[in-house]
């Protein structure tokens, strides 16, 4: 289903030849019957040759409500293009078309309404030349135009007739499975309650679904859908649709809120864009200004930050990052246009590249120039890969959102990036594996090894930094940090030994004096195996850099708070453990004590590390050997 928007100067005939085509008058408000001028947006539906049913949303004419028209155009598919045959192009007709020429409204039939007050072939003629010369140069320029009368009807099956044929060669909307429909309409029935009406973009709806309305977050149910006043089971992306929303009251939403499913989209108050200044404008762009910003059915106050230039002069393209009063819900590819508030006037527009930027830009930084350009001229891979390192390390699914590319499309972006070597899978036997752009993968690697190489140099009588400290420093999630160290793991940039993480080569060496006091321990050890000094006492007479350092290099092996055994009492104990004491009957500690001719304090600390490790088990008074 296909919605078509009309567009041109005030009192050209546009909700006459609605009413004419379709059999509804568009004029719903008393005020707009009574003055015959359209203020605010009107809908109405008709069906083409062929059978297909379309939409049309007619918007006011008149520069009073040029806003109210700004509202209604943003999900159109087509555009009636209308002229007054008495009257030809007037300003609003200017005005409109540089609208549709903004936001890349490249279908379109060109109207010539009122033809049945003009008795002079050759000055419709004059007029349609005018028109041509008008829409050269814009998305407009091929459309082709047809002399109608809504008064007598000549013409309307012509009309009809080449609508049906544009709209054949548009592709129809694609269902990326994130619905949002930009509200333009809500009100309130008796005994059914909230109903908002828009046209719905990007995905389904159905009855039964839990929705929201951003920005504010407010939550509610489907009730019922209808298009074209007919009740639905489910609406398809690029319909009008009608949406009765149960627990959500009529004060809740407002025109320029958006309706979606949770968790699909987040709101925003700044917009990397890139931004066209028309040539007609009566201003230039310069940075701080202040301006309207109107996308989807959206109208909010915002600043400009123009980058790279200090001005944009009317003609002239840039890139513009915008900061709203309040946030708006867009996604990248967006179309959009900028009006100066006061005194009014449209100043132009383009498409949003990034609803999400992490921060205000550097103004005239390269890399951010760059990165603009990559994304307004960039193919599929591109887009994924800009997505990729605006999201960091994050799903598959994620990142192709980020993207707003289909699943397909995202898929064969995704496959492109990674055989080019530019995207990282993290884990790739995972059904939606986590991703991450090269660079950013290239930061993070190096991330970890500059800690790994900052705790050498800190603590360089350590063998290694422990894992999980590490982990703890570098902060990233558990699988991006498994990740992170099987890589470097596995291309020998750092090595693993137990739970020590260390750089390949590195060695812990001691000076003379500390040397000289290892062995003096070394030789209480040997002189008491089974008896040691404390881990206190090590300390003391070593240091504790040089303790722990001992216990790193596995020369001693602490099996309590205040216990270690050298490695070679230590691995000597457990071989006689299991060449003695495996009988079934199991053991006591006493019998242990007295096996070592140790003290009960060692041999309780022995066997208690033993049972954390479940090597031993515990029973009443005895112990078994696993």
């Amino acid at each position: 289903m296909r919605v078509i928007g009309t567009a041109g100067h005030v009192d050209h005939g546009k909700s006459t030849l609605v009413a004419a085509l379709t059999g509804i008058h568009p004029d719903r408000l008393k005020e707009e019957q009574e003055r015959e001028m359209t203020i605010d947006l009107g809908f109405a539906w008709l069906s083409l040759p062929g059978g297909e049913d379309i939409g049309i949303v007619d918007v006011p004419g008149h520069r009073d409500f040029i806003e109210n028209m700004l509202a209604g155009v943003g999900g159109i598919d087509a555009a009636l293009f209308i002229v007054a045959a008495d009257e030809g192009v007037m300003p609003q007709t200017r005005e409109h078309l540089a609208i549709l020429d903004v936001l890349q409204v490249d279908c379109g039939v060109i109207v010539l309404t009122k033809t049945d007050l003009i008795d002079d072939a050759e000055w419709l003629d004059l007029v349609e030349m005018d028109v041509r010369d008008e829409v050269a140069n814009t998305v407009l320029a091929d459309a082709p135009i047809v002399r109608v009368s809504a008064r007598d009807g000549s013409g309307l099956e012509t009309l009809k007739a080449h609508l049906a044929e544009v709209l054949a060669e548009r592709p129809r909307r694609v269902d990326l499975g994130r619905p949002r429909l930009p509200v333009d309409r809500v009100f309130t029935i008796a005994g059914f309650g909230t109903v908002v009406t828009g046209t719905l973009l990007d995905g389904s709806f159905h009855n039964g679904d839990e929705v929201i309305v951003l920005p504010g977050a407010e939550r509610g149910r489907i009730r019922g859908l209808q298009n074209h006043k007919r009740k639905v089971q489910h609406a398809e992306p690029g319909s009008r649709t009608a949406v009765n929303v149960s627990g959500l009251d009529v004060h809740q939403v407002a025109r320029g809120d958006v309706l979606t499913l949770p968790g699909q989209y987040q709101p925003t108050r700044r917009l990397d864009l890139q931004f066209r200044l028309l040539a007609d404008a009566g201003t230039s762009i310069f940075h701080d200004m202040q301006v309207k910003l109107f996308v989807g059915s959206a109208e909010v106050l915002a600043r400009v930050r123009l980058l790279g230039t200090k001005e944009l002069l009317p003609g002239q393209s840039g890139w513009l990052q915008l900061e709203t009063q309040e946030p708006v819900t867009v996604v990248r590819g967006d179309r959009y246009i900028l009006r100066r508030p006061s005194p009014g006037e449209t100043l132009g527009g383009g498409m949003v590249l990034d609803p999400h930027p992490p921060r205000r830009h550097k103004r005239f930084s390269e890399a951010v120039l760059q990165n603009l350009e990559s994304l307004y001229q960039g193919s599929d891979a591109d887009l994924m890969f800009q997505a990729s390192l605006a999201r960091g390390v994050a799903p598959l699914k994620d990142v192709v959102k980020q993207a707003h590319l289909s699943e397909e499309s995202g898929a064969k972006a995704a496959q492109e990036l990674i055989e080019a070597g530019r995207l990282v899978v993290l884990e790739p036997d995972q059904k939606d594996p986590l991703v991450v752009a090269v660079d950013t993968w290239q930061k993070i690697t190096a991330k970890a090894l500059q800690w790994v190489s900052g705790f050498h140099g800190t603590h360089p009588l350590r063998k290694g930094i422990s894992r999980e400290e590490l982990k703890s420093r570098l902060k990233f999630s558990p699988a991006v940090f498994n990740a992170v160290m099987d890589s470097l793991v596995h291309e020998q940039r750092l090595e693993q030994q137990a739970a020590l993480v260390f750089l390949p080569g590195h060695e812990v060496r001691f000076t003379f004096a500390q040397q000289t006091r290892i062995d003096e321990l070394m030789q209480r050890f040997a002189d008491e195996p089974y008896k040691p000094p404390s881990i206190r006492e090590c300390q003391a007479e070593v240091g504790e850099d040089v303790y722990f350092a001992l216990v790193d290099l596995d020369r001693l092996v602490p099996v309590s708070k205040d216990i270690a055994f050298r490695r070679e009492e230590y691995d000597h104990m457990l071989a006689e453990l299991r060449a003695h004491f495996a009988a079934p009957q199991g053991f006591s500690l006493g019998m242990f004590r007295d096996h070592f001719n140790t003290s009960r304090k060692y041999a309780l600390a022995f066997l208690e590390h033993l049972d954390s490790l479940g090597i031993t088990t515990r029973g009443d008074d005895v112990r078994f050997l696993r």
